[in-house]
């Protein structure tokens, strides 16, 4: 028979109901009876025990001859006779009247064997009475015993239902709700073949049911994909294998979904140990996965592939779903042929730069010899063209020096020489050497360095270009007869440096770019070769200091570094 969860909690609340009921009415009962057993004692035989007493008192007074002993006598006596109760008890009444009314025509000589009679009824009155208190009193006794025993009787078994109930009901209730999140938990851990079974023609039943119609569906459509999906999966692995680049997939918690062959020859590992397994922990004995995994270093990677030193740029692709990381693809990329050329190209320049120096110094010579009046005299059109020759040949000597330099950086050769340097010294060396360019476009130098600075430990020579190359910019952008401010402050066991100019200013969209080889400012003038600020980052950065800038457009720009002190 099917019954609704609402009728069994109706049927359970009932009973309940019920219990509470038949308890009250029953410990209301005994009560009840109780207390009229007990009033009939005291209204009857403790009545007639108190006349019985009064007349005996009344017998007393007449003895001494009180008028108003007979009138008491009669008066309890007629109480008497209206409350008889128990058996023998109208027979010892009727003979006590018989007697008083004997009593009151009697001489004085048969008053005392009457009173004597008399008092011999009243004893036997209350004999009666007394007894049948004590006999009510037992029978009370008896039932108040047995009630007790019909309500110990009756609460036990409430007790034992309503604890049965209490037990096994909210399990009616909880237990079905449990099995039905399980369930649900297993659904939504896609294990599509889990089923509930629940043996109730209820509410429940019906959702089990319900459940299980759903579980069933989705295990059939996931049945039916399972097999276009398993394809798809070799496809891919078969794509990803085919790469020539190792690829590392990994998922949200860091474990490794898959690798290419490319990948596990440069890790060393075969793919059936690697697939599947947490990460961090495989790179626990692989130093190179541990780098892959924790390095997000733009800096090439130096691995031993294909029989020689390689060189390889991580990319990490984050794969996302729903606006969630749900894991990331590793990809490195082989750069080994473009670092060759790279290095190539950087050998070529040194060689170049080194070749063009002697010829570029022989003729910054021929042009000091040829400016000398003692040599000859020259018109003015002949010292404009040795003016304008020795520009360009200072120009080309700068360009040489920088490239110079820049395959310095680029090899990681950067030759230090460290020495403790008075910051003062740093900064009068390199505003002497521009101080005449200075001049002739106008612009006055303001030096704001306090006394009793620390020294800082550094590489003097490649400081001063560093500040020599940061105040030649400043002056190129500085309008005329305006004013470059260089300001040495000490922050924090540093020593800061800094070149503020007064010119356009830089946007902020280029400010990012500004410290990268060959980049200019668009519409600044072009008349250096852009690695300036590039090779001063890496010349303050090898003395582990720190370089920037801070710029407004229209106000000017300020160009900081800051070097540790001794």
């Amino acid at each position: 028979m099917k019954m609704h969860v609402k009728t069994k909690l109706s049927l359970g609340l009932t009973f309940f109901f019920i219990m509470l009921v038949l308890t009250g009415g029953v410990g209301l009962f005994s009560i009840n009876r109780l207390s009229d057993e007990s009033r009939n004692i005291l209204k009857a035989n403790y009545e007639s025990v108190e006349y019985a007493e009064n007349m005996q008192q009344a017998l007393d007074a007449y003895e001494v001859k009180d008028p108003g002993a007979i009138d008491k006598f009669e008066k309890n006596l007629k109480a008497q006779e209206g409350n008889i109760t128990e058996v023998g008890e109208q027979d010892a009444t009727t003979t006590v009247r018989e007697q008083f009314e004997r009593l009151k025509k009697s001489d004085s000589v048969s008053t005392i064997k009457l009173e004597k009679d008399l008092r011999t009824g009243l004893y036997k009155i209350t004999d009666l009475n007394t007894n049948a208190i004590v006999r009510k009193n037992n029978e009370t006794q008896q039932t108040a015993e047995k009630l007790k025993i019909y309500l110990a009787i009756l609460a036990t078994v409430s007790f034992l239902i309503s604890f049965t109930m209490l037990i096994n009901f909210p399990g009616y209730i909880a237990n079905p709700i449990s099995k039905l999140t399980e369930g649900i938990k297993q659904i939504a851990d896609k294990n599509y073949s889990q089923r509930i079974y629940l043996e109730k023609g209820d509410e429940f039943g019906e959702l089990a049911d319900a459940f299980n119609a759903m579980a069933l569906k989705l295990d059939d459509y996931n049945n039916s994909n399972l097999a276009k999906i398993i394809f798809e999966k070799k496809r891919i692995d078969t794509i990803v294998n085919s790469m020539k680049d190792p690829i590392i997939g990994l998922d949200e918690k860091k474990n490794i979904l898959f690798v290419n062959s490319s990948s596990c020859t440069i890790l060393g590992i075969r793919q059936q140990e690697i697939v599947g397994k947490y990460a961090p922990d495989i790179a626990l004995k692989n130093d190179l996965l541990r780098t892959l995994i924790s390095t997000n270093s733009p800096t090439p990677l130096k691995i031993y592939a294909d029989n020689k030193e390689s060189y390889f740029t991580k990319e990490v692709l984050k794969i996302m779903a729903d606006q969630q990381e749900i894991g990331e693809v590793i990809i490195l990329k082989n750069i080994t042929q473009f670092k060759e050329l790279d290095l190539a190209k950087t050998n070529f320049i040194a060689t170049v730069s080194h070749a063009l120096k002697t010829p570029i110094s022989s003729i910054k010579m021929s042009l000091k010899l040829l400016s000398d009046e003692r040599v000859g005299p020259t018109n003015a059109e002949q010292k404009q063209l040795i003016g304008n020759v020795k520009e360009d040949s200072e120009r080309l000597l700068n360009i040489t020096s920088e490239l110079l330099n820049m395959t310095q950086v680029e090899t990681g050769n950067i030759q230090l020489n460290f020495n403790a340097t008075s910051p003062k010294d740093l900064i009068e060396y390199a505003v002497d050497t521009i101080k005449v360019q200075a001049e002739q476009k106008h612009v006055s130098i303001e030096i704001i360095c306090p006394e009793n600075l620390h020294k800082v430990s550094v590489d003097s020579e490649k400081t001063v270009w560093v500040l020599i190359n940061l105040l030649s910019n400043a002056l190129r952008y500085s309008p005329e007869s305006n004013k470059i401010i260089i300001q040495v402050s000490e922050r924090n066991s540093s020593i800061e440096f800094s070149v503020k100019d007064f010119g356009a200013g830089i946007e902020d969209k280029y400010k990012d770019r500004l410290f990268q080889k060959y980049f200019q400012v668009p519409g600044s003038h072009r008349t250096g070769t852009g690695l300036g600020l590039a090779i001063s980052k890496e010349f303050i950065e090898a003395q582990n200091g720190k370089i920037g800038l801070e710029s407004k457009v229209g106000e000017g720009s300020r160009f900081y570094f800051m070097l540790p002190v001794v």
